[in-house]
């Protein structure tokens, strides 16, 4: 059914502006960013195929993040524009979930720099490791990207970790990294590289307060870890 043939009250625009964005379905969400259908199939029709792409039954929209330019262009109806547009709006959305500011956040809990860095590190399709440099009170001095990895590992040296730290003047810091494969189990070579990182944050007289590893809105404590085994 073309656009045109649904009642006013159906229509993706009409309808946001009448009943608000949150009266809408995903597809109709997609349909008011790509704009226009085909001669033949209606914006929200396209819309409902690119859903379509998600072949893992996670029955949410993450894994739009992890759709290429050239897959949005095998739908037909999505053209380079198109295309372009929904990748902005993925990248937006990404960087939406990230934190305003941080200067003032006092960190507790393992808990505490999960609910901080979850929505921003669960969309990565590489490991990044980030290190929290924090003041006497656990206050956020600064977070820093340490090292952009590959899909399966980052490669890392306690240096790189304590260098920011170091030049603040930090008392403490803590490690955070990202499982791209949505599972915060941590590997064999995190618990070797944290065991190396608190003998290099003892000589430097920082406190490496925990080394958090982060999946798919899940998370591990790999000090909590070593304390309970």
């Amino acid at each position: 059914m073309k656009m045109k043939e649904l009642p006013i009250s159906e229509r993706p625009y009409e309808k946001l502006e009448m009943y608000g964005e949150r009266s809408l379905s995903n597809a109709e969400l997609i349909a008011i960013i790509i704009k226009s259908g085909t001669r033949n199939e209606s914006s929200v029709s396209i819309a409902q195929k690119i859903l379509t792409l998600e072949k893992n039954g996670e029955n949410n929209l993450r894994f739009l993040q992890n759709i290429s330019i050239e897959e949005f262009m095998s739908i037909k109806g999505i053209g380079k524009v198109k295309a372009l547009q929904l990748k902005a709006i993925c990248e937006l959305t990404k960087r939406m979930s990230k934190p305003i500011d941080t200067s003032q956040v006092q960190i507790n809990s393992p808990k505490d720099v999960a609910d901080l860095l979850t929505d921003e590190m669960r969309f990565e399709k590489r490991e990044i490791v980030k290190a929290i440099i924090l003041n006497s009170k656990n206050t956020i001095v600064k977070i820093v990207d340490v090292c952009y990895g590959g899909t399966n590992s980052a490669i890392l040296k306690p240096k790189d970790v304590l260098q920011e730290a170091i030049k603040l003047g930090a008392p403490k810091i803590i490690l955070v990294h990202n499982h791209p494969s949505g599972d915060p189990t941590p590997s064999k070579s995190d618990f070797e590289f944290t065991e190396r990182l608190v003998q290099a944050s003892k000589i430097m007289g920082i406190e490496l307060l925990d080394h958090i590893v982060i999946g798919d809105y899940k998370f591990e404590s790999i000090f909590y870890l070593i304390n309970n085994i």
